[in-house]
């Protein structure tokens, strides 16, 4: 039976689900079982969302479960703060273990049995050479390796040293177990590893009950196996390791089925470190505030940023599950943020660099109350009162004294509207000491309230009154690293060399009392809100009603584009003690393809469609940038878009799974035009058709054209969500198996997996998954 990654090809699912496929179908295994295995030395990062969503998510796609298991081998590393820290961070991203926790020092008896079996069996022997000289006597790649002097010990001398050992008879170093395999194979891996090693160190769990422990190529494998584990699902450095994983589990005398070892490449993101040891410097040398800084990777740091797990999972999913590893740009993440916060954050006002306006035309002491909606795209949107008086606060960076062409906001003699309220001009300007703006006298037009199609204005800024405006402390983060490859140093550098000093802002600005005093509405999402043209932000847990903070979570583009592409509360210099040089970083502007840049440089049309992507349609930068490719594209995108009822949709359909099935022609070159994919991508947000089964029309479609919901009726794709329909596949099944039935009903629960899969390859993958394991267990809890 061929177990690699690459035996099964069908189309339309990832690599390593294609395989489960497989497995379910033929029912090798008696249910799904993945591991999540974290070492407890640190906190978990972005990095590991990627396997914590592929192994939780596989497990409930296919009626399994997931194990949390702690690799906790190392005694030197590792503490229970990490391991509380992990099952919060885990469970904040959506997932649960329930009664499948375990640590690998709970094995380490079982561990110990299993590497006397190989000593008496001849397959490990107990070696007294040094570090350095096993080392050099594995050879090169070029080169085998050649035996130490200890490599023909006697199984009986080494059971009476490798006893010894674990009585703690001798120094750390002294001797390690090490396997007895192949000194001249190609995988270097193989060249006789080492399996125990001596370490006088107290254990967080086991205290001093031992001083021998087990290496992670030795214990990995047998955890899974102790743990009934199927698939053991690993990042791509470990797919050296996957001989000696099935060597040691058939040296061990485990039988088929067993589990078996895949991997998948890694999340990676640019402008950050994902390296455990290197987190851990920065946390130890106080270059970030703890664990929990908003700019590290941390999911402790992205859930005190504000970060919705929702945005980390889909782009977990998003990102795919490949063999192939890549980086992905922070703009990736900002994207998800923005597309799970736009429905649910209120918009509210807030100015993160006050200036101060002066009404001089309104009446002393006067106050109006604005009302404002929470939610100005939807009709039933709650409100709030919103007051008005003669002081106003309103952004610095929305005024210039001698402003450039092109800019629509604030300038000596010019107007423009205030969010919510009236139309202002200003008429003077009082400068401070240093000769900037200090105060703005400004006059208000009364007939301008509310829209007025007949009055244009060049453009619509946010404001505060003076009057009952609560003052606010705002940290505005941007990358820590300047660089997108901090690790990749030169010789005599550090990765530390590439921090971003303004990498944080903390200014002084003013919020509407909604925010904090008066409240905000109830599909507000744990104080998330939109302050309006600034981004999207959270109250820091360290905040208070009496003196709030907000960090911010994602900004949002500027909206003016007369040749300035920085964004409103974008950093300019860096709060910290000392002067600090500006940070150096990529905007999005930097990383577009120059080929498209210049298409859009040469045509008006795309370049106009380009800005209008982003500003109007808010689709990311990448985004706009793919879809102004040419007219055909842009034409191909705004039809299907308009099918689909979705820009989002239509553009991440178009941008992630349409662009791996184009030809070097493009969307030109395709038999379906851009409204049959928005189409189809309706069926899939209106729940007609699965994504799975979606993919393949999608490919059908782009092969021989036609229409989509032709091929979902010919080919039977819509999802059976019928308990009438299914109950007869449930019997079915269950009549088929009557042995693992009859397991199930004695306490062998994991069976639901198989009955699952049974289910789904009856239905063709279409039975709807919450009603098929409701009918199942109905089914199953019924007396036989």
């Amino acid at each position: 039976m061929d177990h690699s990654p690459d035996s099964d090809r069908a189309p339309g699912r990832d690599f390593v689900r294609r395989i489960v496929d497989g497995h379910v179908a033929e029912g090798r295994y008696d249910g799904i079982v993945t591991r999540f295995p974290p070492e407890p030395n640190g906190y978990l990062h972005i990095g590991h969302a990627k396997s914590i969503v592929l192994n939780f998510g596989l497990a409930r796609e296919f009626g399994g479960r997931c194990h949390l298991r702690y690799d906790d081998t190392n005694p030197l590393t590792e503490d229970e703060e990490y391991t509380r820290s992990m099952q919060a961070d885990i469970r904040w991203l959506g997932f649960d273990w329930g009664d499948h926790l375990y640590y690998a020092s709970d094995y380490f008896e079982r561990m110990y049995e299993v590497a006397r079996g190989l000593i008496r069996d001849g397959k490990a022997y107990v070696d007294g050479a040094s570090e350095d000289e096993i080392r050099e006597a594995r050879g090169t790649v070029t080169e085998p390796g050649r035996p130490t002097a200890d490599r023909d010990r006697s199984p009986e001398e080494s059971l009476d040293l490798f006893a010894r050992m674990r009585a703690g008879e001798f120094d750390d170093g002294a001797y390690v177990l090490r396997g007895r395999i192949d000194l001249a194979s190609p995988n270097m891996i193989m060249r006789d590893p080492v399996f125990y090693r001596i370490r006088h160190a107290h254990h967080y769990r086991t205290g001093d009950d031992w001083c021998i422990y087990p290496l992670y190529d030795f214990a990995h494998c047998l955890e899974d196996a102790f743990e009934g584990v199927t698939h053991s699902l690993c990042t791509l450095e470990f797919e050296n390791n996957r001989e000696i994983y099935d060597w040691i589990l058939d040296a061990a005398g485990f039988q088929e089925p067993r589990p078996h070892q895949y991997e998948f490449a890694r999340l990676n993101l640019d402008f950050t470190v994902m390296s455990k040891r290197k987190l851990i410097r920065l946390v130890k040398e106080g270059r970030v505030s703890g664990w929990d800084d908003p700019r590290l990777p941390t999911l402790a740091g992205l859930r005190r940023r504000g970060v919705p797990p929702e945005a980390i999972r889909r782009l977990c999913v998003s990102s795919g599950v490949t063999k192939v590893n890549s980086s992905l740009d922070p703009s990736a993440l900002d994207y998800h943020v923005r597309d799970v916060l736009n429905p649910v954050a209120p918009r509210v006002m807030g100015v993160v660099r006050p200036l101060r306006v002066v009404l001089t035309d309104w009446p002393e002491g006067h106050r109006e109350l604005l009302e404002a909606p929470f939610f100005p795209d939807r009709d039933d949107s709650p409100t709030r009162r919103l007051p008005m008086s003669q002081g106003l606060w309103i952004e610095a960076d929305d005024f210039r004294d001698d402003p450039p062409d092109g800019w629509k906001r604030l300038a000596p003699g010019r107007e423009v509207r205030l969010r919510h309220g009236y139309v202002i001009r200003c008429h003077s300007v009082i400068a401070g000491p240093d000769g900037s703006p200090m105060t703005l006298h400004c006059t208000h037009d009364r007939d301008t309230l509310g829209r007025n199609p007949d009055r244009r204005i060049g453009g619509t800024i946010h404001w505060v009154a003076a009057d009952g405006a609560v003052p606010a402390e705002f940290r505005l983060y941007e990358p820590l690293f300047s660089v997108a490859e901090p690790d990749a140093v030169s010789e005599d550098g550090d990765f530390t060399d590439h921090l971003n000093p303004g990498s944080v802002e903390v200014t002084r600005g003013f919020v509407e009392s909604a925010v904090v005093k008066t409240g905000l509405p109830a599909e507000a999402t744990d104080g998330r809100v939109q302050f309006e043209r600034l981004g999207y932000f959270t109250p820091d847990p360290d905040s208070t009603r009496t003196r709030p903070i907000f960090n911010r979570i994602v900004p949002l583009r500027d909206s003016w584009k007369g040749g300035e592409t920085k964004q409103l509360g974008t950093p300019t210099k860096a709060t910290r003690a000392g002067p600090a040089p500006e940070p150096i970083h990529q905007t999005d502007d930097d990383r577009i393809a120059p080929e498209r840049r210049a298409a859009r440089e040469a045509d008006p049309w795309l370049a106009a469609r380009f800005e209008a992507y982003r500003e109007e349609r808010g689709l990311s930068t990448k985004q706009a940038d793919l879809l102004t490719a040419d007219r055909a594209t842009a034409t191909f995108f705004e039809s299907a878009a308009e099918a689909a009822g979705s820009d989002a949709d239509a553009a991440a359909w178009i941008a992630n799974d349409l662009q791996g099935l184009l030809s070097d022609d493009g969307v030109a070159g395709l038999a379906v035009d851009g409204a049959a994919v928005g189409r189809l991508v309706a069926r899939v947000r209106d729940g007609q058709v699965s994504r799975r089964a979606a993919k393949d029309v999608l490919a059908e479609l782009v092969r021989d054209g036609g229409d989509p919901d032709a091929i979902i009726a010919r080919d039977g794709l819509a999802p059976v969500a019928d308990a009438d329909a299914l109950e007869p596949v449930v019997r079915e099944v269950l009549d088929a198996w009557p042995d693992k039935v009859a397991a199930y009903r004695e306490g062998s629960t994991n069976l639901m997996g198989l009955f699952m899969g049974q289910v789904m390859k009856r239905t063709g993958g279409r039975a709807d998954p919450a009603l098929t394991r409701r009918l199942l267990e109905a089914a199953l809890a019924s007396d036989p």
